[in-house]
């Protein structure tokens, strides 16, 4: 449908990963946005939560005011548990309708591993078998069988996108892994502070859920690894995630074949970019992005491979990958609106 203006409604815009939504699809050339949609904040303009948006937008409503009929795709970015109510409501009624959903509650594939760690019953049970768990560099041929596409979460896309293709070719030993990741608080929500410790918040970094982080469900499902290590941190900038990834290895010599692997599994994916060998990496070039950067390192007194991802949590790790999945879904070229 390249000549398509892709019409579209987005439920939840005032959040975090809402506003970047939002902002990413008045930059899209293809996308007429019909509707923004919030409970909390009926009847204003989208632009008081962010100046960043100078388009002229419809105000916000209440969802229940939307004419689906006039909507070809639906983002929804909900606290979890909400999108799968919608979805329900509204999958059979209008068979037109896609679904992009930012949150978890289509990701996990088992209802009783989502009560497990999202400790709530799924309310949309029998729609889990319509919904595609999404990082669209794996998922590009499929992705058009279905309505409804899982987004990933921000963890999850920085780590599977350099474990993956090592398991792939079985490189990697899984019981072998280290996760030690770091975000920017925006991936907290907006109540970040009731989450955290706000003594010295913004000049101090946290580590949290160490025992039981929710991505580490997608990361169970998706990889199937059950004996590794993760552990998350928030550090006080706003946005961004860098991922170091430990694995052990036998000799010295295998940190090459990594490298070599990745950059011939991404060579025609031009969201991931595979920098070197022995190079240190930051989140400074990929924020407000979408791509994802990652270098391979070797330890020179272990034998340890290092693996450094970095990604924007609210770009590739949310709302650009949404995006990137819904150009996929509607036959766009991966990059429309997001270059």
């Amino acid at each position: 449908m390249p000549n398509q203006i892709i019409k579209v409604a987005v439920i939840g815009s005032t959040g975090f990963v809402g506003l970047e939504l939002v902002y990413l699809l008045t930059k899209h050339p293809k996308v007429k946005i019909e509707y923004l949609c919030s409970k909390s904040h009926p009847g204003k303009k989208i632009n008081l939560f962010d100046k960043r948006i100078k388009k002229r937008l419809p105000n916000l409503i209440n969802e229940k005011k939307v004419k689906w009929n006039n909507v070809d795709v639906v983002f929804l970015s909900l606290p979890n548990g909400n999108a799968q109510i919608i979805t329900k409501k509204l999958f059979t009624k209008y068979n037109h309708l896609k679904f992009i959903d930012l949150s978890a509650d289509f990701r996990i594939k088992k209802p009783k591993i989502f009560k497990k760690w999202y400790l709530k019953e799924h309310k949309a049970k029998g729609l889990i078998k319509n919904a595609i768990y999404s990082i669209p560099e794996f998922t590009e041929k499929k992705i058009s069988k279905y309505r409804i596409i899982s987004n990933p979460g921000c963890y999850a896309t920085s780590i599977q996108l350099v474990l993956k293709p090592l398991l792939m070719k079985k490189l990697v030993k899984k019981n072998s892994i280290t996760i030690d990741s770091k975000s920017g608080y925006s991936g907290a929500g907006k109540n970040f502070l009731k989450k955290f410790d706000a003594n010295n918040f913004f000049n101090s970094c946290a580590s949290y859920s160490v025992y039981k982080h929710r991505h580490m469900a997608e990361i169970d499902q998706e990889l199937r690894i059950s004996n590794y290590s993760f552990n998350p941190h928030i550090i006080p900038t706003y946005r961004g995630i860098i991922s170091s990834i430990y694995i052990d290895v036998k000799n010295n010599k295998i940190a090459g074949k990594f490298f070599k692997t990745l950059k011939n599994f991404y060579k025609k994916k031009i969201f991931v970019q595979i920098k070197g060998l022995n190079k240190s990496l930051g989140t400074n070039n990929v924020l407000n992005t979408n791509k994802c950067q990652i270098t391979i390192n070797q330890s020179i007194n272990s034998k340890k491979i290092i693996i450094f991802s970095a990604i924007d949590n609210l770009v590739k790790g949310a709302a650009g990958q949404a995006i990137q999945n819904m150009n996929l879904l509607f036959n766009l070229k991966e990059n429309k609106g997001l270059k």
